[in-house]
């Protein structure tokens, strides 16, 4: 079932702006929409070299501007000269340790970032639709699974208090001004092109690969969501489809699931056994300030957009494997 059926060439020629390009997200966002035919321009702070975007050339095919989200007139400049009507922003500080670690420069980037894009976009009317990328952990700790849209917002620790508030703030921009603003709320991404060797998936892989145990910081009971990269984009792409030609979305979050929960550990074992390992995990049960457990109800998302998940985790994680085997020369 394809989830981008409305208007095939809706893409053809779009000018777009993308945050968060060198992410994991955004190199595989940026591939689809190249393939759709749009014109797409990325605000980058670091050169990230075995990121997606720079591994398969694609960064040669977008505009890249050098600079911070942080840095409002940078981003009112992109906007205006590239004559910009869809924007999805993905750029954040994603890494929950670094988080706890270095709680204000993710409130800059998480936070800050996301007010700044917002402003600008409002003083650019040519924008007709404006992704934001929110989280699961918005929702913080809930008494009752699974996360709902209509749930309230209650971030307790700095990663998820940075999603909060990014999430209430976009819900501002389109209440208050009228911006054509649209939320999407996702469990935890994987696929290749993701960098950071701390996440599960890709961690698990590489100590693999190189025949180490792969290591699980927490009591490995921790139950998440995992969504495949590739449902992502396509999720993202439909929502700023459908944002653009119907108003009423404006101010709208969406969770975007394949509402099968998994422990850590399973999800371990599953990576193992399609990688033919036998090796058993380090676990370390290290992991503090997380909740134990979230997962997120995507009944929305099917009825208001008609969106289904493409992949299941086997053909996701069969993907993956694929990408860093290639990556890492196994």
């Amino acid at each position: 079932m394809e989830n981008l059926a409305v208007n095939p060439r809706f893409w053809q020629d779009r000018s777009v702006l993308l945050t968060g390009a060198t992410g994991l997200l955004g190199g595989w966002l940026t591939r689809h929409l190249l393939d759709r035919g749009a014109q797409v321009s990325a605000v980058v702070r670091d050169w990230v070299p075995q990121s997606e975007i720079v591994r398969k050339g694609l960064i040669d095919r977008i505009n890249v501007v050098r600079g911070d989200i942080t840095d409002q007139s940078l981003l009112e400049r992109v906007l205006g000269e590239y004559e910009v009507e869809n924007v999805f922003h993905l750029a954040a500080q994603t890494v929950v340790g670094i988080a706890n670690s270095n709680p204000v420069s993710t409130f800059e980037s998480n936070i800050r970032g996301t007010w700044s894009l917002l402003e600008a976009c409002r003083r650019c009317p040519r924008v007709r639709a404006i992704v934001i990328a929110s989280s699961d952990k918005a929702y913080g700790a809930q008494p009752k699974l699974p996360y709902a849209e209509d749930m309230p917002l209650q971030g307790r620790h700095p990663y998820d208090v940075s999603k909060s508030c990014a999430d209430l703030i976009a819900q501002s921009y389109a209440h208050t001004f009228g911006l054509p603003v649209a939320i999407t709320r996702c469990g935890n991404f994987y696929g290749g092109g993701d960098l950071n060797w701390n996440r599960i998936v890709p961690g698990t892989i590489r100590s693999a690969l190189r025949n180490q145990p792969p290591v699980i910081r927490s009591d490995g009971k921790y139950i998440r969501d995992y969504l495949y990269v590739e449902d992502g984009s396509q999720a993202y792409m439909l929502l700023a489809e459908r944002l653009s030609n119907d108003p009423s979305l404006r101010g709208s979050a969406f969770n975007f699931s394949t509402e099968s929960p998994i422990t850590v550990l399973d999800l371990v074992s599953r990576i193992l056994n399609a990688m033919g390992s036998a090796l058993q995990p380090d676990i370390r049960n290290e992991a503090s300030y997380e909740i134990r457990e979230q997962f997120l109800c995507a009944e929305l998302a099917r009825e208001r957009l008609r969106w289904v998940p493409q992949f299941t985790l086997d053909e996701g994680l069969k993907r993956t494997i694929a990408w860093y085997s290639e990556l890492l020369g196994s």
